[in-house]
């Protein structure tokens, strides 16, 4: 595991990111960036209240983590299910919810 991958994953658990990369520039991590998105999306919707929200976040993410992780794995469901640390059949379960093929 690299440095920045340490950073990023002590990041995603709730404690200080990385103060810089090699560059000067501070780093963001995933965390930083779904923020943002929900900000915006709060602020587009211009006053109108917002319904399932947890749900649609969860589409949003879960489905395109499902892909880079099965690709990561060579399309090795067991493997995947092990880097993901579910179980193999929730794996199959959420692959079928998403119309996802493996």
């Amino acid at each position: 595991m690299t440095p920045n991958t340490t950073n990023k994953l002590i990041k995603l658990n709730g404690k200080p990111p990385a103060k810089h990369n090699g560059q000067g520039a501070s780093k963001r991590v995933l965390s930083d960036h779904v923020q943002d998105s929900i900000d915006e999306y709060f602020q587009a919707l211009n006053g109108h209240q917002p319904t399932d929200l947890y749900r649609m976040v969860m589409e949003q993410v879960e489905a395109p983590l499902l892909r880079s992780v099965l690709d990561y794995c060579d399309m090795n469901q067991s493997r995947a299910s092990e880097v993901l640390g579910i179980n193999r059949g929730t794996l199959r379960k959420k692959l079928k919810q998403y119309d996802i093929q493996a």
